[in-house]
């Protein structure tokens, strides 16, 4: 048994329109007919609530009188008319009427067929489990409609927030608010106040698929939070976050709010596939784009104009960026795991550092879970804004990132340059005990030839072609092979060596002589320069 005013606050019924007044509606419905009799009232118990098209009233409305004072006389718990089949629009002199009598008259819209509404009314009054199924298939229905039409997120919670009569949340896997419910216009802390609660609770968002846990709302009562983990990948899946659960009316249960889960991870697995296809293209220019770069033959090819799809400004300074995640021993192993996260850092990196640098893009790299990340701009605190976007993601999810940064070139031309040396730096980086978290590449030079090879073989080497100027200790030997060096590294250009040792021109030409009398050697010989200029490299070093 409910009342009138209860079952049109039901929001299955949200379609129906009391068109008198709410104090008419305060009568107890035991039962339902559908009848276009005139004298039903003597073939009815009391408290039954009569649906009719009104066929028999089209030509003149006024007759509904006596039909409203018989069922007045009855008991009877109210009348729902439905319109647009024979009577368009209710007669107001009708409504007048039952407004005297205190007799709820009800709208039934033309679209709802009066049996299959009887058999709703029905199983609500009869509180069965029936029409709370009957319920939840329809919500799966009405939201899979809208996922065909490609209705967005924000509009979805913002028609299950009304279906529920609740505020609702949906959250991502970052924890950060996507879209919430037309509630929060009206309330005076934001969707983000509730969201701080629920993450700063312990046990909260710890792999459970659901939950529900008691916060504080802006008077210091205690009310009830639920969330529901909305999956479209395997570990990090989105939330569904509702306020005060238990105020949603019958016949919402929770089976019903499964329904809705379920096609909305449907509508966020579409908009994630449609995103990864978009990825997928920039993917492609980028890796056709380095390739060609490094390869021997090329042609000129306006990478602005081909890349402007996918972010490529034109600009005085191009670095490269390799981003990656770091797994840890638990993780190293999880295949799928590195896919998410990568996957994860990546959206993050994508939107955060728009906000921080200039007229940045990110690439994914192909058969790969790392990604390139593009500046474009001078950008001074590079290093800092990396580190600060890796320890925000860090805040939210478990990840461990790193990067390495390759060298700035002026042209676009040369930005397979810069990838190479990122990437280098990458891996130069994963060598290291202690690695940073932001590895910047340097140039190496001939020197980088030697690094396998043991001190002792890298002494005798320049002993070898050095002689006493490899490591000297008197001071006149320290100055020829200082003398020495200088002159090599400006071409054998007397007066420039002079200027830098702040001594005469003649002097250089008796140091240079008395080198060449030491080493035996012509030291302009092409050949015999490049090992003194390596000899010293490494010398220099201490080896």
């Amino acid at each position: 048994m409910k009342l009138v005013s209860e079952i049109l606050t039901t929001p299955r019924f949200s379609n129906l329109r009391l068109l008198t007044g709410s104090q008419s509606a305060a009568k107890l419905v035991d039962s339902i007919e559908i009848t276009e009799t005139p004298d039903i009232a003597h073939y009815i118990p009391e408290r039954t609530f009569i649906l009719t098209t009104a066929m028999i009233y089209k030509d003149h409305q006024q007759a509904l009188f006596t039909l409203i004072d018989s069922l007045v006389a009855k008991n009877a718990a109210g009348l729902g008319i439905k319109i647009g089949r024979f009577i368009d629009t209710i007669d107001p002199e009708v409504i007048d009427y039952a407004e005297k009598r205190n007799f709820p008259i009800v709208e039934v819209p033309a679209t709802m067929p009066l049996g299959r509404l009887m058999h709703q009314l029905l199983n609500l009054l009869w509180d069965t489990k029936t029409e709370q199924l009957s319920y939840a298939l329809d919500i799966q229905k009405r939201f899979s409609a809208s996922l065909m039409k490609d209705v967005s997120i924000a509009r979805f919670i913002a028609d299950f927030g009304q279906m529920v009569n609740t505020p609702i949340i949906l959250l991502n896997p970052f924890k950060k608010v996507i879209a919430h419910s037309k509630h929060f216009t009206r309330m005076s802390k934001p969707a983000e106040y509730y969201i701080h609660q629920l993450i700063h609770t312990k046990g909260v968002f710890t792999g459970e698929k659901s939950g529900a846990i008691p916060i504080k709302d802006l008077h210091e009562k205690t009310s009830q939070i639920s969330y529901y983990a909305i999956e479209t990948s395997t570990y990090f899946p989105h939330y569904l976050v509702i306020l005060n659960p238990e105020a949603i009316p019958y016949p919402v249960s929770d089976f019903a709010m499964e329904q809705a889960a379920l096609v909305l991870s449907f509508m966020l697995y579409k908009n994630q596939k449609v995103q990864e296809s978009l990825e997928d293209l920039k993917s492609d220019f980028w890796t056709r784009m380095i390739e060609y770069q490094q390869s021997t033959k090329q042609q000129p090819k306006d990478w602005l104009d081909l890349g402007k799809t996918f972010g490529i400004v034109k600009a005085r300074h191009y670095r490269v960026i390799y981003g990656a995640c770091d797994p840890t021993k638990d993780t190293e192993a999880k295949v799928k795991y590195h896919e998410e996260e990568s996957d994860l850092a990546y959206q993050w990196f994508s939107e955060q550092l728009r906000l921080r640098i200039k007229d940045v893009c990110l690439f994914r790299l192909k058969e790969s879970t790392d990604f390139a990340i593009l500046v474009q701009h001078k950008c001074e605190d590079l290093e800092n804004i990396l580190i600060k976007t890796a320890n925000d993601l860090a805040a939210s999810l478990p990840f461990k990132m790193a990067f390495g940064v390759g060298t700035i070139y002026e042209s676009i031309d040369d930005l397979a340059s810069s990838y190479i040396e990122s990437k280098t730096a990458y891996e130069e980086r994963k060598s290291g005990h202690l690695p940073p978290l932001v590895s910047f590449y340097h140039q190496k030079g001939m020197r980088s030839l030697f690094e396998k090879m043991s001190p002792e073989d890298i002494h005798y080497f320049c002993r070898t072609i050095l002689k006493d100027l490899a490591f000297p200790e008197e001071d006149a030997m320290i100055e020829l092979r200082k003398t020495l060096r200088y002159y090599l590294d400006y071409q054998c250009e007397i007066t420039r060596t002079a200027k830098t040792l702040f001594v005469h021109r003649n002097t250089i030409k008796y140091r240079i002589e008395q080198c060449q009398k030491l080493l035996g050697k012509n030291i302009h010989d092409p050949a015999i320069s490049l090992d003194l200029r390596l000899a010293l490299e490494l010398s220099e070093e201490g080896y």
